[in-house]
Order: C-alpha cells, then sequence, then structure tokens
C-alpha cells in the first residue's frame, strides 16, 4: 500500500510539473503598436501576429491611434499583466527611448520595430532599416535619369516627420545624393508632410503652384504616393518614362503601390526595407532572450535593404515586399 501512494503522488507530482511546463512554455508578448495607417505598418502587423500565432504565443495587441502617452500606458498595463516580452511600433525616438526605460526597469525584454529610438544607450533589441543609405541609392539612381537630359532640374523633397529618425535619415539620404551633381538641380523645394495624407496633399499643390516647373519628386514614405499623383495628374504631369511631361519620381518603403506604378513605368526608383527579414529576425531575437533569461537584451540589427529602379525591375522585382504581396492578389 505504501508503494501504491508513492507511486500515486509520484504521479500527481509529474503531471503537475507537465501542466506547469506547458503554461510556462506558452509564452505571453505585448504587440504594440502606434497606428496602421500605411501598407508598411499593416503588413509588418500581419507578418508579427501571424508567426508569433503559428509558434504558439499569446498576444497582446495594443494600438495606440498615435498617441505617445497612450502608448506609454499601454505598455506600463502590459507589464503589470506580466508579459515575457514587448515587441513595440513606437511613434517616435523619443517615446521609444521613454518605453524602453520602463521595460528595463521591470526587467521584460524589450523589441523595437522599425522606428528607432533617439539614441541607444538603453537596452533593447532594435531593428531598423539603414534609411540613409537605401534613400540615398533610390535618389542616386533618379540623378543618372536625370543627368541624361539637357536641362535643370527643380527638386522637391517631401519630408517626413522629423521627430521620426527614419524621416531624418531619409531627409539626409536625398541630400546625399543630389548634393554629389549640384550642376544638375536648383533650390530644393521641401514639402512637409508630417506623416499625413491630408497634410502632404495641401503642402504638395502649394508647392507646384508656387514652383511649377517642379520635375524632380522624392517621397519619404511611398505611401503618399496617391497625394502626390492627385496633384501632378490634372497637370498631366502623371506620365511614364519617356513622355516629356514625366517627372522623375521615387520613394522609399517598398509598397503594392510603389510596385504597380513602377510596373506602368511612372515611378523611376523606390528604396525597399526587407520587411520579412526585419520582421522574422526581431521576433527570432525577442524569442532567443525570453528563452535564455535575458531581462535587459540589448541589440542593433541592420537591414540594408535596396534600390528597386527601373533598370533591375525585371530582375530584383520579386525581392520587393510590396511586389511579393501584389502578386499574390
Amino acid at each position: 500500500m505504501k508503494n501504491f501512494l508513492l507511486l500515486i503522488l509520484g504521479l500527481m507530482s509529474f503531471v503537475v510539473l507537465c501542466c506547469n511546463r506547458s503554461v510556462d512554455e506558452r509564452l505571453t508578448i505585448c504587440f504594440a503598436f502606434q497606428d496602421l495607417e500605411t501598407e508598411f505598418w499593416v503588413a509588418a502587423h500581419k507578418a508579427i501576429t501571424e508567426t508569433l500565432s503559428d509558434r504558439g504565443v499569446r498576444l497582446i495587441e495594443r494600438n495606440a491611434s498615435e498617441d505617445a502617452n497612450r502608448q506609454l500606458e499601454q505598455i506600463k498595463d502590459a507589464i503589470a499583466q506580466g508579459v515575457d516580452g514587448i515587441i513595440v511600433i513606437p511613434q517616435d525616438g523619443q517615446s521609444a527611448n521613454t518605453i524602453i526605460g520602463e521595460a528595463n526597469a521591470a526587467g521584460v525584454p524589450i523589441a523595437i520595430f522599425n522606428r528607432p529610438p533617439a539614441d541607444s544607450s538603453r537596452h533593447a533589441i532594435v531593428i531598423v532599416a539603414d534609411n540613409e543609405i537605401i534613400a540615398e541609392q533610390a535618389v542616386d539612381y533618379m540623378v543618372t535619369q536625370a543627368a541624361r537630359k539637357n536641362q535643370k532640374f527643380t527638386p522637391c523633397l517631401v519630408v517626413g516627420d522629423l521627430g521620426d529618425p527614419n524621416a531624418v535619415e531619409r531627409k539626409n539620404g536625398f541630400y546625399n545624393a543630389i548634393n554629389k551633381r549640384p550642376d544638375l538641380f536648383n533650390e530644393v523645394v521641401q514639402v512637409p508632410s508630417k506623416w499625413n495624407a491630408a497634410t502632404t496633399l495641401a503642402n504638395f499643390e502649394a508647392a507646384l503652384q508656387a514652383h511649377p516647373e517642379i520635375n524632380f519628386v522624392f517621397t519619404s514614405s511611398d505611401f503618399l504616393y496617391p497625394q502626390i499623383r492627385a496633384v501632378l495628374e490634372p497637370l498631366g504631369k502623371w506620365v511614364a518614362r519617356g513622355n516629356e511631361n514625366h517627372v522623375i519620381l521615387g520613394g522609399l518603403d517598398g509598397d503594392q503601390y510603389a510596385c504597380s506604378m513602377m510596373r506602368q513605368g511612372i515611378v523611376d526608383a523606390t528604396g525597399v526595407q526587407d520587411l520579412f527579414f526585419e520582421a522574422n529576425t526581431l521576433m527570432d531575437e525577442l524569442l532567443k532572450a525570453i528563452q535564455n533569461g535575458e531581462k535587459r537584451p540589448k541589440k542593433w540589427i541592420t537591414d540594408s535593404g535596396f534600390a528597386l529602379t527601373q533598370d533591375n525591375l525585371a530582375e530584383r522585382g520579386q525581392d520587393m515586399w510590396g511586389c511579393t504581396l501584389l502578386g499574390e492578389k
């Protein structure tokens, strides 16, 4: 009887251990994002949530609707709930620093997706595209197209929200490229977008009224092409390469609309972020840190990206995430 009771107790202990192990292994991760306004963020959200779900991770999703204070409160709430890890698309670089500080203080590993903190002093896993180099590569190609023409160009830069480090780097990349050939260009016309479609439309329309000679346009994000089109098309300037009214166009992100416009010959070049590489790498690193018991992992990962141009479109088109998604439809 004694041996039987010991056997029963042993089995009960084994069951409890297995149950606890199962609970422990079902990780809970908070995925907090600033909004899903652009196609890039929608595609990133889909890649992250589906992959984590497939891996058996329980997700707590939080949309801050572009409110940095709200996002901070959402992160504090997730920490209070005892999440195992956090993935954040922050509103801007400064709020990213604050959020990382909260996670570090609580000992919860945190990963920042695509929009980096203002500095690297705090501990987080960060993945971000090399925006300056990617933008420069795209604009370099646009400059080569301008150099083939026997004329001066008036360039226009649609600037992102400069509170976002990505916008600053894209602006720098643009100027790096055109400053190589000052003989080709008049003074740059800057159009603030604040990453907002309505703001872009109003400011770009005003820019074309003041400078109707604009014939070289780089948008800091592909998601603003529809607003650029809305202004250029009525003027007969939203036309394919080869047409004398063609405006040399380029942007950065690599979405479906940019892919479609490149296939039609309207857009000359687009800087491409490798969205799938970024999403998968970030998740792998965060899950590895959780598994290894790292409460404050620190790692900065760069997505080198590339420029998709009219010269390499046939060869590299399917390497752009927007073309991949477009092909799935």
